[in-house]
């Protein structure tokens, strides 16, 4: 095997050519066994995450994680095991102890890897999509970037009073992957972030808030001027909060919020909810379930994008497809497995959804926030959600809220300590409207998000 290059990628110990041979051994070593089929991924991960608070450094954290990852088939029975040691010995007690695994687990009829004709070709695999952005920041730099974060917080109005602190964060992977049914993948990707949470008021008065700026390439982050400040004007906007009386109102999420409505959408039409039945969109496929002005797009060659890969965790390809048209589920969200259980075909979705895009065919370029909150009317602007609070057998939707109360288009006030509830499926039925003021929260991009009525319960 070839020795670890520390020079092989910038900040990483492990070269590509050495992550190919561990796992060619590590496949190799499974078919010596007697393995019907197997994969084997290796990875590598780093980076730098340096925390301040009101000007001092709080926290200084390296990372450094590497891992090897195999699965063995034995017939329709399958076992996995992993390590972090390297070692020609530590690597064939890893395939052993999966192959022994794999011998006596029970046989589950729709195991095994993808069809090899699903699988990502050569070419397509080293699709570049401009993942990898090292960033060159060493801890004193980081520290400084983050207390200048924080100064544009505390800087923004002398009702900022304290902080939560602001942190700078700098990471980077790669990994490579193979498996007995012809593929052969991987890349390097990188991930950033810069964030501050400022607190403002004092006693029983005070209000805290936050803003980040998250990106594949340091020189897309925002400003750490543009974050504090922002962070605190958000803080600002909550002083003097009320309770309001229950009640049943419309409501607009704010775009952040408005992505989490999304994700509930794909966990209800991912493949383990379906075949488990845990699903409260069963038997959807072709059904309305959303109005007819919405639209959702899914697209995996989005360059720099958080959710961009040119082939899925088990190697099979992807492709940019229409999953919502017209309000109309085009496609489920599957793997391999998942569609066997469902008696269907992969959609290329192991590892979850790929940069996906909500929109509205009503949507115009001038509805910004203002006239979202036009739209609205009057009710409840919702900025902050707590708890988990989703029943994706049921639909059932109950979260702790806080945002601002709305007359007439205009913000009255701010209001905490209130829950709205409702049911998912009558929830997304009812999207209103969805505002241009796209929000990439993730791999989801999605405006903000005005529902016809939600129970919002108050004092």
């Amino acid at each position: 095997m070839n020795k670890p290059d520390p020079r092989a990628e910038s900040g990483f110990s492990y070269s590509r050519a050495f992550f190919e041979d561990l796992v060619d051994t590590a496949l190799a070593h499974a078919k010596k066994l007697g393995a019907t089929d197997a994969g084997a991924e290796a990875s590598e991960g780093c980076g730098l995450s340096v925390s301040v608070r009101k000007g001092e450094l709080e926290n200084v954290e390296r990372n450094r994680d590497k891992s090897l990852g195999v699965t063995v088939y034995v017939g329709n029975r399958r076992g996995n095991a992993s390590t972090s040691d390297f070692s020609r010995a530590a690597i064939e007690q890893t395939v052993q102890a999966a192959f022994d695994i794999a011998r006596f687990t029970a046989e589950d009829p729709v195991a095994g890897l993808p069809d090899e004709r699903d699988i990502v070709s050569p070419s397509a695999a080293k699709k570049n999509l401009d993942l990898f952005h090292p960033w060159a920041i060493n801890s004193a730099q980081a520290a400084e970037l983050a207390r200048a974060t924080e100064a544009a917080a505390l800087q923004t109005d002398r009702r900022i009073t304290n902080s939560e602190g602001a942190a700078v964060s700098a990471q980077q992977s790669h990994f490579f992957s193979a498996h007995t049914h012809g593929f052969r993948g991987g890349y390097a990707s990188s991930r950033h972030s810069v964030s501050v949470s400022p607190i403002a008021g004092k006693g029983d008065g005070m209000q805290r808030d936050y803003w980040y700026s998250s990106q594949r390439h340091p020189d897309d982050l925002a400003s750490p001027q543009a974050i504090g400040r922002y962070a605190a004007e958000r803080a600002l906007s909550r002083l003097k909060a009320r309770k309001i009386s229950t009640r049943e109102v419309p409501v607009l999420f704010e775009s952040p919020l408005a992505a989490g409505l999304l994700g509930a959408l794909v966990q209800a039409l991912s493949g383990g909810a379906l075949y488990r039945k845990s699903s409260f969109l069963l038997d959807s496929l072709g059904k309305q379930v959303l109005p007819k002005h919405i639209d959702i797009l899914e697209d995996p060659f989005v360059l720099r994008g958080k959710g961009s890969s040119p082939f899925d965790e088990e190697g099979v390809r992807v492709k940019a497809r229409s999953v919502v048209e017209a309000g109309r589920v085009q496609g489920y969200f599957l793997s391999s497995y998942s569609a066997r259980k469902l008696g269907m075909k992969t959609t290329g979705n192991a590892g979850g959804s790929h940069n996906l895009t909500l929109t509205s065919r009503l949507t115009q370029a001038g509805d910004n926030l203002d006239a979202m909150l036009e739209k609205l009317g009057t009710g409840l602007f919702v900025t902050e959600l707590m708890g988990q609070g989703v029943n994706y057998v049921t639909g059932d939707y109950s979260r702790g809220a806080s945002g601002f109360w709305v007359e007439k288009g205009r913000i009255a006030y701010p209001v905490h300590e209130i829950t709205i509830a409702g049911n998912m499926r009558d929830m997304l039925k009812g999207i209103q409207a969805v505002g241009a003021d796209a929000y990439n929260y993730g791999a989801k991009t999605v405006g903000s998000i005005l529902l016809g009525k939600m129970k919002v319960a108050g004092s």
